[in-house]
Formats: structure tokens, C-alpha cells, sequence
């Protein structure tokens, strides 16, 4: 099987274009907020952290802040055991029942929905959620389920030879950006 890399193909967002992605996405949280039963709950890993930035753009509105919650799906995800290399298990914790209450679901990228589906699977392990919304930083097409984004950062067509990564100060990257890089073989 040949090696693949990935080769930088371009820069979708910049620092200045991520943070206005999430402060359009933050206004369109305020009114699903707004009834006081609403939680946020990140998909690790970068959902987890675009949640938490969503948290603080809310809360310097002088809006009150929905609970957070962390969710891992590694172990809901459909492709874990077939042969790909040992699953990392993250960190989950959502600390207050989900029963009734308005969960914004937040990802970093929408692609193909498996993703989603996963998450779905184990948000209703923590109860039955009134409603489920889903906010995403960069929604980049090619759906293979019939999932939908309800906020979404940026919408763009991509090819199944790319991929796009949101890379972000918590993670260890030295600047906020979104870069889509283009697969090739060796």
C-alpha cells in the first residue's frame, strides 16, 4: 500500500476569519439559548475546544452560559475495530442530565456524518434530550448520512482527496487556523 501525505493546498481561515465564523455562530446561538434549557456539548477533540470558545463569546455578551459538556464517540464510531490503528479513547464529561434540555452539539468539521451519528448514539446515553442542534465550525460536503448543521461557521465544496483540519492554540498549534490539505501517494 503506498504511502500517503498530506500536502498543504490552502488557508480557508485565518485567526481573523475563525474568530468571525464564531462570532456569526455566536449570534445565532443566542436565540436557541436564550429559554435557559440549552447545554453545549463539544465533540472531542476540537468540538470540545470551538464549545468552549463559543462559552466565552456568550458569556462577554453579558448572556448567561449554558452548562458544557465534553464527549468522546471513539468507542460509537462505526469504523474502530476494522483494522485501522488502536482507537485513542479521550476524556468525556458531561456532568448534568441532558433529559429535556436543548443540547447544542458542537463539532469542528462536518464531512460524511459518521461523526455525528456517533455522537448521537452517545448523547442519549446521558438522557433524552428535548431537541439536538448542531453547530460546526467548517461544513466541507460529501455527506454519506442524511446529517445537517443548524449553525455552521463556513460552507465549502471539497474533493475526497482532502482533507480539512481546524487547527487551534489549545491543541498545540501555534496559530488559530483552517487549512485544507490535498492527499497524496508516494
Amino acid at each position: 500500500m503506498p504511502a500517503t501525505t498530506l500536502v498543504q493546498k490552502r488557508i480557508l481561515m485565518d485567526a481573523k476569519a475563525l474568530d468571525r465564523a464564531l462570532d456569526g455562530m455566536t449570534d445565532t446561538l443566542v436565540p436557541l439559548i436564550s429559554g435557559g434549557n440549552a447545554c453545549l456539548v463539544g465533540i472531542q477533540t476540537g468540538g470540545a475546544y470551538l464549545a468552549s470558545r463559543l462559552l466565552v463569546r456568550l458569556s462577554s455578551r453579558g448572556l448567561p452560559t449554558p452548562p458544557l459538556g465534553v464527549l468522546d464517540i471513539t468507542l460509537y464510531r462505526d469504523d474502530t475495530f476494522l483494522g485501522l490503528q488502536q482507537p485513542v479513547v479521550r476524556h468525556t464529561d458531561v456532568p448534568f442530565d441532558i433529559g429535556g434540555m436543548d443540547v447544542i452539539l458542537v463539532d469542528d468539521v462536518l464531512y460524511t456524518g459518521r461523526t455525528i451519528r456517533a455522537a448521537l448514539d452517545a448523547l442519549v446515553d446521558f438522557g433524552r434530550p428535548r431537541l439536538i442542534r448542531l453547530a460546526v465550525l467548517v461544513d466541507r460536503g460529501l455527506r454519506e448520512y442524511p446529517i445537517q448543521a443548524d449553525l455552521v461557521g463556513d460552507r465549502i465544496e471539497t474533493v475526497p482527496n482532502e482533507t480539512v483540519q481546524v487547527e487551534l492554540t489549545e491543541m498545540g498549534c501555534g496559530c488559530d487556523r483552517v487549512v485544507i490539505y490535498e492527499r497524496e501517494s508516494r
